[in-house]
């Protein structure tokens, strides 16, 4: 058939009778063909059967073992549960799986009742909906369907809820294909049998065929061109063209698909394949004698897979046999799936993106980078200003433009910052429509939903003629807008693109709500921190202080500082840091900062104040109604020193704390040693000091850890950086190291919080100091307290003399009656008199009323009446009985502004006795 044309010629009578199929010249002949027909007609007919019969029995296997493996997945504890549960798939795909490969099935899929896959043996069919997929029935049918593994028996069982409602339904499918491969395992016997029948036949009748063999010669000429014409309707109704090219380069046969696909018009075979006018890249393929396999080759408008093979008979030349398969629509196809696979892919970015940040600007900006330039050519998202300070957006809110993401221009075609508005109210409702998507249709004109003209110019001028503008909804309120937009050489959004566009603003919508939510919370939180924090620091003698706290960006912390004045002109110095962030930790805080306060106000060394508020947090902790439902335990660090500045000293002490910084005034940085001690809240261990002698003019640091820790760098990094910030900074003052402090170690999001007090010491000048040794004699009482009346009129004090003298001489006279050497008298001038009594004992005078029968008791009710504040400290030697007097102007407060009713009334028993 060189020229492949279809031969016309008709078979013979006489051809028609020498075939072998005609009827016998001889007995023999006759006897042959009636054994052949009856063993051909018994064999076919047992076959039939046996076949028939086998596979029934493998359809009916087939049938039991999907049902049973589809009603033991839909019954499985736990797959309502998954099907219903965020990942269906994590928890079924391998129980699927495990399943399938245990019963011997080829398919398992649990899909949704909307027909979305939740499992597949292929993952890429994951997620996916089912093509038409079939109601989920009520009862457990079994039937044979086509599937993605072909056509198979299928049994599908619903999967049903806690209360009975249908939930998903279990697919499980054994292919067709395996089930004939059953009973092709049971062919081998039958065709055994069917064989030996046949040779048992043959060789009877062997000598009876020879003949029939030599009249027949083979096929005969019916034969032949029935084969020919049945071979010519295949080649040319095929939808595949097929092409056989000579040696010398000419084409030998073409069918009508080929002549279709290359657009052969008129007699093509015979002549040269280069003159055939078709593409030179088709052509240089056909003739280039190698094998090709699905090489795509564009040929006009169309896109063709072609394969092609060398062919060398044993006979005559080599020829070339080409296929030619139309795969223009699979490439559309293609395009699509390719563009499905873009947009998953962009959706699971995004996924990964959003919510990174607890800022909504932030989250707004990952949004705009995610979109651009993969989806559009420019992004933006306007919310109103309420929601980025955390706030819920009122309806008809003004929005401002807060990220913006160009990819053809710098700066943005759209600048940040710039007010813009919704059209029209912002719906509360889930279900109110969301005005501000376009509704013209894809290629919608950049000015459709804009209610801002400057807007809608901007884009026109700048080249955007496509735009889809989509709310922002999240738990059923609007919270902002986002907008994308395509330039002149980016294809116009489709219906796909906007209805893609709502599910990725949808996802931000909640990255963003999550955030405003966190920033209310944070806010909340800094306000009640900075409300627990000192407004403003105590003014004592000997401590310029200054300070400086930075809440966390992921969370406020319980840090806190604090300048307690203490009695004799001491200064308590106070940071501490609560475990965790939030609220919880902020209003520990409060509380530990009272209890330090109102233990501070009982004059207790540092170690026995850090024990009695360890004891207050392990209380907490053990408290069921001050815990609530958190598991957290209230865990504390803290730092305290006593500063004074008449001895120049500091005592300090901490719990589980940082160390604190002093430099000096030659501006050398040392970390003085001070004894480490478990947190507070643990409980069982004492609590150790360390006394520095701290020379005036020196700056003591006390800060947390959140100072000089944090993830980029360990602590004692941050404790060499800020050793190597004080040396080099010079003779600062407490507010300039704050500020140099901060500027250096603290970076801008900051996961800790950051407490710092610097304070610079002083020391009070010795000539406002006045100490003497007092004998344990009452005879010695006017010596010392005519000794202190001289001291305060040198130091301009006459008004206060007499009232000092009587106190003076009401304290000297009880700690010799009721205490033991030594004792001593100190007398301080500061912003305040300050009167000291020193004795050995342990004993404390307490305050009360005595009654008219009382000899005594009326000495400390006088110490109250003309002094201002006055109490008891416990030293290492015994105790300080301790009294301030103002001072105003220079002056202080006499017994004149007292009346003479106070001192009468307290002397009335004594007076009586005298004038009796």
């Amino acid at each position: 058939m060189p020229g492949g044309s279809r031969p016309s010629g008709h078979t013979s009578r006489r051809g028609r009778r020498s075939g072998w199929w005609s009827a016998p010249r001889t007995v023999a002949g006759q006897v042959l063909a009636l054994q052949l027909v009856l063993v051909v007609v018994l064999i076919s007919l047992g076959t039939l059967f046996t076949a028939l019969e086998s596979r029934n029995q493998a359809m009916e296997e087939a049938r039991t073992r999907t049902l049973v493996a589809a009603e033991t997945l839909a019954g499985a504890p736990g797959t309502a549960q998954a099907v219903t549960g965020p990942d269906p798939t994590a928890v079924l795909q391998p129980r699927a799986e495990s399943l399938r490969k245990a019963t011997g099935v080829d398919l398992i899929v649990v899909y949704s009742p909307t027909g979305i896959r939740y499992t597949h043996p292929d993952p890429r069919l994951i997620g996916r909906r089912v093509p038409h997929p079939p109601p989920i029935p009520a009862t457990h049918p079994t039937e044979v369907i086509d599937t993605t593994a072909g056509a198979s028996v299928t049994s599908v069982v619903p999967v049903r809820s806690a209360d009975g409602s249908v939930v998903g339904a279990v697919t499980v499918a054994v292919a067709v294909r395996g089930v004939q491969h059953m009973l092709e395992r049971q062919l081998p016997v039958l065709i055994g049998v069917a064989a030996g029948a046949l040779v048992f036949a043959v060789g009877t009748t062997a000598l009876f065929s020879r003949r029939l063999r030599r009249q027949t010669h083979g096929l005969g000429p019916a034969e032949m061109t029935r084969m020919y014409e049945h071979h010519d309707a295949v080649l040319h109704s095929v939808r595949e063209g097929v092409l056989i090219i000579g040696a010398d380069g000419r084409l030998l046969l073409a069918n009508d698909e080929a002549r279709r696909l290359l657009s052969l018009t008129g007699p093509a075979e015979g002549r040269p394949v280069t003159a055939l006018g078709l593409d030179p890249a088709v052509t240089e393929l056909l003739l280039s004698g190698h094998a090709v396999t699905d090489t795509v080759q564009l040929a006009g408008d169309r896109l063709l897979a072609v394969n092609t093979r060398v062919t060398t008979p044993p006979r005559g030349p080599s020829s070339t046999v080409a296929t030619l398969r139309d795969t223009t629509e699979l490439g559309e196809l293609a395009g699509r799936a390719e563009t499905a696979r873009r947009r998953l892919g962009l959706l699971y970015d995004a996924g990964a993106g959003l919510g990174t940040s607890l800022d909504v600007v932030r989250t707004a900006q990952q949004l705009v980078r995610v979109a651009v330039p993969r989806f559009a050519d420019l992004a933006t998202v306007s919310v109103p200003d309420e929601v980025v300070r955390g706030e819920e957006p009122p309806p008809d809110a003004a929005m401002r433009r807060v990220a913006v993401a160009d990819a053809r221009n710098d700066p943005p075609l759209l600048p940040v910052g710039e007010l813009t508005r919704p059209p029209g109210p912002m719906p509360t409702d889930p279900a109110a429509p969301a005005p501000s998507v376009p509704s013209d249709g894809p290629g919608t004109a950049p000015d459709a939903g804009a209610a801002d003209p400057r807007e809608a110019r901007r884009l026109r001028e700048g080249g955007i003629r496509s735009t889809a503008r989509v709310p922002l909804r999240a738990r059923g309120t609007v919270i902002g807008m986002v907008g994308f937009h395509r330039a002149d050489r980016s294809p116009a959004f489709e219906p796909e693109d906007v209805a893609f566009a709502e599910e990725l603003a949808s996802r931000a919508a909640l990255a963003i709500d999550n955030a405003r939510r966190y920033t209310h919370e944070h806010h909340t939180a800094v306000a009640l921190q900075r409300s627990l924090l000192p407004a403003a620091l105590a003014e004592t003698t000997g401590v310029e202080a200054a300070h400086r706290y930075l809440p966390a960006q992921a969370g406020v912390g319980g840090d806190w500082f604090d300048v307690i004045p203490l009695s004799g002109a001491r200064t308590a110095l106070v940071v501490g840091d609560v475990v965790g962030h939030g609220l919880h930790a902020a209003a520990t805080m409060g509380r530990l900062r009272t209890a330090i306060h109102n233990f501070s106000s009982l004059d207790l060394p540092p170690e026995e104040l850090l024990s009695g508020v360890d004891e207050l947090v392990h209380r907490i902790d053990e408290d069921p109604a001050a815990r609530g439902e958190r598991p957290e335990v209230a865990g504390a660090t803290c730092l305290y020193a006593v500063y004074d500045p008449v001895s120049g000293r500091a005592t300090i002490a901490r719990a589980g704390h940082p160390g604190p910084a002093l430099v000096g005034p030659d501006g050398r940085v040392t970390f003085p040693d001070v004894p480490a001690s478990p947190p507070l809240g643990v409980g069982g261990h004492p609590f150790e000091t360390a006394e520095l002698r701290v020379p005036e003019g020196s700056r003591l640091l006390l800060f947390t850890d959140g100072l000089v820790q944090n993830r980029e760098m360990d602590i004692d990094s941050g404790l060499t950086l800020l050793r190597r910030t004080l040396g080099e900074a010079g003779d600062l003052t407490p507010e300039e190291t704050c500020r140099v402090l901060v500027d250096t170690l603290v970076s801008d999001r900051t996961r800790d919080d950051v407490s710092l007090l610097v304070v610079r010491t002083g020391r009070l000048a010795p000539e406002r100091v006045a100490e003497w040794e007092v004998p344990s004699d009452p005879a010695a009482v006017p010596a010392v307290r005519a000794a202190c009346g001289r001291r305060l009129r040198e130091w301009g004090l006459d008004d206060v003399a007499f009232a000092t003298e009587l106190v003076l001489s009401e304290l000297l006279t009880n700690a010799i009656r009721h205490g033991s050497p030594p004792v001593r008298v100190r007398l301080l001038r500061d912003h305040c008199l300050i009167c000291e009594v020193f004795d050995g004992s342990s004993t404390a005078p307490h305050l009360r009323r005595a009654s008219l029968t009382d000899e005594g008791g009326r000495g400390l009710f006088l110490v109250a009446q003309f002094t201002d504040r006055w109490g008891t400290r416990y030293t290492g030697e015994g105790k300080v009985i301790w009294t301030e007097q103002s001072l105003r102007g220079g002056s202080a407060t006499g017994v004149e502004e007292y009346g003479e009713e106070v001192l009468l009334g307290a002397w009335e028993d004594e007076l009586d006795r005298f004038d009796r």
